[in-house]
């Protein structure tokens, strides 16, 4: 395994961090456990969660995800070795059944006290906002529409000063953006020169076939030392080439949940049948080759994979020893020039 540093810390996390949003939904507790198991064997010490997991979100399903990682964390009697990040759900329609109020200092105690106690522990590491409460595009929404009569700037402020009495307390260590824009992350910036705490990283999605966020978004991190997490490296699985050669099988996410159709598109199938020609040409899987480049961007702090079975697993993990070539990296580029970021 690699290591890199959390941004403005002393803390060692994997350049491969364990995703969990499967664990209680097309994932058992047990299968939650081995998973977990298998990876910090493997050296990963890096765990990301959140209290609106499992996927997709549902009442019935709410924190299953972060009470698997507690049985775990309860049975294997250590903790301090681990760096735990977690999210509250911000208002929107697949988190009402969660809470409605919004990014309020009464919501973030509400949420990060039921995260300690399904995690079954005393502190979370990174605690990051899922995704913005203003109005503005992300999960795939490429153009911003502007309401005129939303204000939302002095908000910035006030919920850093908010976080900041849980991190004071010690329930919280570090905090981070999720599904962020340039714009929102500049403003968190601008607030912490004046001495507010740092929003240290941003999970935003990012992959072969979504990379616009290297417009704009990758430059800030770059110079204002902010670590980039990637989400969805290998875009709901599409990027394992499985959906193409047709492996898939009825348990495949998209085909079990076909309401996620962002990498599905016919464009993303051209790029897609692009990069497996690249991955077969050279005698790599796609999936390796995906998550290779992901893990290799300079901007790149942690490369966040996911599996539904231990083969896949062991096959993502496995990524973190291939190391590209000039050549294939060109051609990489080549496809992108040609069809750039299909699935935003």
């Amino acid at each position: 395994m690699r290591y890199t540093t959390l941004p403005g810390t002393d803390i060692q996390i994997s350049k491969l961090c364990l995703g969990t949003m499967t664990w209680g939904e097309q994932n058992t507790e047990a299968e939650g456990h081995a998973q977990l198991d298998y990876a910090v064997e493997q050296g990963i010490n890096f765990i990301d969660t959140a209290e609106l997991y499992s996927v997709p979100a549902k009442a019935e399903t709410y924190g299953s995800t972060e009470r698997i990682i507690g049985t775990w964390l309860n049975k294997r009697k250590k903790r301090d070795d681990l760096v735990i990040a977690s999210k509250i759900a911000g208002p929107a329609e697949m988190s009402k059944h969660i809470r409605t109020g919004g990014y309020t200092k009464a919501e973030f105690k509400d949420a990060i006290h039921k995260s300690l106690k399904r995690l079954q522990t005393d502190y979370i590491d990174l605690y990051q906002l899922h995704w913005p409460e203003r109005n503005t595009n992300y999960f795939g929404k490429l153009g911003y529409t502007h309401d005129s009569e939303e204000r939302w700037e002095d908000n910035f402020a006030q919920i850093l000063d908010d976080l900041n009495s849980f991190i004071q307390q010690g329930l919280i260590r570090h905090i981070g953006v999720s599904n962020e824009t340039p714009y929102g992350l500049s403003r968190y910036l601008e607030e912490a020169r004046k001495g507010k705490p740092k929003m240290i990283s941003a999970q935003n999605p990012y992959n072969l076939l979504n990379r616009k966020d290297e417009i704009g978004m990758t430059e800030i991190m770059l110079r204002e030392e902010v670590g980039y997490l990637a989400y969805s490296p290998l875009g709901f699985g599409t990027l394992s080439g499985k959906y193409i050669k047709g492996t898939d099988t009825e348990a495949s996410r998209i085909n079990r949940f076909p309401q996620y159709s962002r990498y599905s598109n016919d464009l993303a199938v051209q790029a897609t049948q692009k990069y497996q020609e690249i991955a077969d040409k050279h005698g790599l899987s796609l999936t390796q080759m995906a998550l290779a480049f992901v893990t290799d961007r300079d901007f790149m702090m942690s490369n966040i994979i996911g599996a539904t079975s231990m083969e896949q697993l062991k096959e993502n993990i496995g990524s973190i020893d291939v190391q590209l070539s000039e050549a294939i990296l060109e051609e990489i580029e080549a496809v992108h020039k040609a069809i750039p970021n299909p699935a935003p």
